[in-house]
């Protein structure tokens, strides 16, 4: 299963590629040697390969003839080290769009200003997202500035908002993002949500859609003038609103899985920065989604 998420997607949190694999079947006539399907830190056991792929895996997280879990291995990702890198890359977000609400004013003689500082630092953040998301080990400095330069973006686009369209628009896109996120983790682990390869394909389809009618909408806007085929706004605006917001919480879904996965079976714990940075991405996503919703809503009041 690879994750909709490029970040995770590329970096082996899944079960066909990476850590899990149970889906890399090995080459024909060829000997089963120093991994276990597909498993880079699984030791292969004696006799049948496939029999039992745990057996001399120290760092699978099985509970073999009724013996409790072994501690993860040292080195191993954990789930505490996921939180807490977690925690810290959202942590220099919210730091940094603060700053830039406090510091850079959105009045009317300052708004062109302000908002192209936002526009440039938003645009850095995307160069550098994309660059940690194609490099094969994460980068904590990189990962943090991302970060920080996304948090300035948020903040002067946030204080816009809240200033000039819909006012305390910005705390309940905040509310509606953690509520988000919440109800995702405890639907997840609660069973309701059950990630396969049915789930993801569809996920996926949806999401390629969605961009795509964004992108159609974004061209129609710049050559045409106005808000294009009217994606952005009115009733449309609202309906791909609510759809950008669900398409973040399955994207949380699909993250959750892959963390999980990379826990189980037993990913560098390096790859705590990457799981920081995948969940971050999605949940800027869930909020911008959250923020424009709100505009629409109280601006047709």
């Amino acid at each position: 299963m690879r994750s909709s998420n490029p970040v995770f997607s590329r970096r082996g949190f899944s079960r066909d590629n990476g850590y899990a694999g149970f889906n890399a079947a090995p080459q024909a006539g060829g000997p089963a040697v120093g991994t276990v399907q597909g498993n880079p830190y699984a030791q292969a056991p004696a006799g049948d390969t496939y029999a039992n792929p745990y057996a001399n895996n120290p760092y699978a997280q099985q509970d073999l003839q009724g013996a409790p879990p072994q501690a993860p291995a040292a080195g191993r990702m954990t789930m505490d080290d996921v939180v807490m890198r977690t925690a810290t890359t959202l942590g220099v977000l919210v730091v940094t769009a603060a700053l830039a609400w406090a510091l850079l004013p959105v009045d009317a003689a300052n708004l062109p200003k302000s908002y192209g500082i936002a526009i440039g630092f938003g645009l850095v953040a995307m160069v550098l997202g994309l660059v940690q998301s194609f490099k094969r080990k994460a980068s904590p400095a990189l990962i943090l500035t991302y970060a920080a330069l996304e948090g300035v973006f948020l903040g002067v686009l946030s204080n816009v908002v809240d200033t000039h369209v819909a006012s305390g628009a910005a705390m309940q896109a905040v509310i509606g993002t953690i509520a988000v996120f919440v109800g995702v983790l405890v639907a997840y682990r609660a069973g309701w949500i059950r990630v396969n390869r049915r789930f993801y394909g569809f996920v996926m389809a949806a999401a390629m859609g969605f961009l795509l009618l964004m992108a159609v909408n974004l061209l129609f806007s710049v050559f045409g003038g106005g808000d294009g085929l009217g994606f952005r706004s009115g009733g449309l605006g609202i309906a791909f609103g609510v759809i950008g917001v669900l398409l973040g919480a399955c994207f949380l879904a699909l993250d959750f899985k892959q963390v999980e996965d990379g826990v189980r079976y037993g990913a560098p714990r390096e790859e705590a920065w990457m799981a920081a940075f995948g969940l971050t991405v999605t949940l800027v996503w869930i909020y911008m989604e959250f923020l424009r919703l709100i505009a629409i809503l109280q601006g047709n009041d």
